[in-house]
């Protein structure tokens, strides 16, 4: 059941992050996708793939240590992505 929800609103912030960078400059899509991958992306893939982990390997600690690893990984991209289209120079 806690997959589920996890799956569903990880798959759910891409949507809305699609849809708002759909059409839109490029600042603007770095800014969106870097606050998705903040907010959705971030928590829940490194849930879902610690507790897969976890699941298979049969170890709770090595789930916990797996997300520990992978959560500030996804996190400094999407802020690293968000920054770079905060600073990003308009083209005229």
């Amino acid at each position: 059941m806690a997959i589920g929800v996890a799956l569903f609103i990880l798959i759910v912030g891409v949507a809305i992050g699609f849809q708002q960078s759909v059409g839109k400059s490029v600042k603007r899509k770095k800014i969106v996708w870097g606050i998705t991958f903040m907010i959705a992306v971030a928590p829940f893939f490194s849930w879902l793939i610690g507790i897969w982990y976890g699941v298979s390997v049969g170890d709770g600690f090595a789930a916990m240590g797996l997300m520990l690893i992978l959560f500030p990984i996804f996190f400094l991209g999407g802020l690293i992505a968000l920054l770079m289209g905060i600073f990003e120079k308009r083209k005229r």
